[in-house]
């Protein structure tokens, strides 16, 4: 198992899938040859025929509960000049395979095929329907992935339950050893600020009334915005499990940092609202002083976070500033009750990692599609594959250079998710 999803990886990574234009049709014409072989019923569907989705499925004998492994083939742009490896090579060194996507997320989803493809050659059927939808369009989302199927296809997706990225990290601290599960993710909801003036002449300033010059105050209040905080119940699980019985989240914030450790980085973002600033437009030529200036802001708040509380955030942190305010599309927020069977599943097979280990739930401070899911059909949705590779190094792989998978990590997640399926289909 361990060679065969390696050598699946390899192949996946060579199939030139970035996004955009994404091309993901021969990654899902790939994964559908290797699990028909298995036996496994494979259908593809996409908005435009160089875009497929792959919706794999071992159906079920009976009407008990149905498990969808959920991933997505396509890729973040990779410069080769960053890369000790070719990014597209799918090289096998160092008992690992490099390559983009090796992270995000194509190694999962050589993990969930082989599982599946497993499965399938034992005979195995579950009472309800095993599910591999390996999908289109998760980097840039313009409707080509999971929520054009949601939307023109839901009988191909709709499931009990999903397993998808977003957790799996081992987190060691303080001598306890913790497993994390994405039960939920924040909601992502930007927003624009435009400061307007008179434009003019480059070569005469004070003739005009500079936008982007009025831009640096409201830079100046963003970078120092009271930001609301709050605790969700799942956040105060995770502390305890880390960090000790009556440990609070604010509490296991300020000894990771006292300790020096990332695990800072991981709970921060999780206690309330970010804000950054991204992108700034202003005047399109040189010679001449903008008479507007655009910039946007990514922000990412709690679950339950509305629009109304976002806009009194920045209402009360530019106050006495000219502006006007824009929000933008805004998705995602959602979490999946964590005492399911699917967290029971995962669950035990944390307990056969290594002793005493601990499975505990954490939101995903960036965006999954699982929301999609939880929105649609109300689908308990987790984010998990087991990893022990270092937490740092993981996280530093995510859209980054060298992006490489251990080989046993990538075995591990195959038996977990076979573990998972026959616990949950069963």
């Amino acid at each position: 198992m361990r060679a065969e999803t390696a050598t699946l990886l390899a192949q996946l990574i060579r199939i030139d899938t970035t996004n955009p234009p994404g091309n993901e049709t021969a990654a899902a014409e790939h994964l559908a040859a290797y699990l028909t072989e298995a036996g496994v019923e494979c259908e593809l569907a996409g908005r435009t025929p160089e875009r497929a989705n792959l919706i794999a499925r071992i159906p079920g004998t009976g009407d008990g509960p149905s498990l969808m492994f959920l991933g997505h083939t396509d890729v973040v742009v990779a410069d080769p000049d960053e890369w000790s490896v070719p990014p597209l090579a799918g090289v096998d060194r160092d008992e690992m395979i490099w390559g983009r996507g090796a992270i995000d997320m194509k190694g999962q989803v050589a993990a969930e095929a082989v599982a599946m493809a497993s499965l399938a050659r034992g005979g195995w059927r579950g009472a309800g329907d095993l599910v591999l939808c390996a999908v289109a369009d998760e980097e840039v989302g313009v409707g080509y992935g999971l929520s054009w199927l949601v939307s023109e296809r839901p009988g191909l997706v709709r499931t009990d339950f999903a397993i998808n990225e977003g957790g799996g990290e081992r987190v060691e601290f303080g001598g306890r050893v913790t497993y994390t599960v994405g039960t939920g993710e924040k909601a992502i909801a930007p927003f624009a600020i435009t400061t307007t003036g008179t434009s003019g002449h480059a070569s005469t300033p004070a003739l005009a009334d500079n936008a982007l010059v009025k831009m640096t105050a409201v830079l100046e209040r963003i970078n120092g915005m009271d930001l609301p905080q709050r605790t969700l119940p799942e956040l105060n699980v995770f502390a305890e499990a880390v960090g000790g019985p009556g440990t609070e989240p604010t509490g296991l914030l300020t000894r990771a940092r006292e300790e020096g450790s990332e695990l800072a980085a991981m709970v921060e973002p999780l206690l309330g609202t970010t804000v950054a600033p991204t992108r700034i437009e202003a005047s399109s030529n040189i010679a001449i002083i903008p008479n507007r200036c655009r910039l946007e802001c990514d922000s990412r708040v709690l679950p339950g976070t509305t629009e109304a509380d976002s806009e009194a955030m920045v209402r009360k942190g530019l106050a006495g500033l000219e502006y006007e305010l824009e929000f933008l599309t805004r998705h995602g927020g959602s979490i999946s009750p964590a005492t399911t069977p699917l967290y029971q599943a995962i669950e035990s097979f944390v307990g056969e990692i290594e002793d005493g280990a601990q499975l505990a739930p954490l939101l995903c401070a960036g965006y999954t599609d699982s929301h999609i899911l939880r929105e649609a059909f109300g689908t308990v949705a987790y984010g998990f594959m087991p990893r022990r590779m270092d937490r740092s190094v993981v996280w530093s792989l995510f859209h980054g250079a060298d992006e490489r998978a251990l080989k046993d990590d990538l075995e591990l997640a195959a038996r977990c998710f076979i573990h998972v399926a026959k616990a949950v289909c069963e």
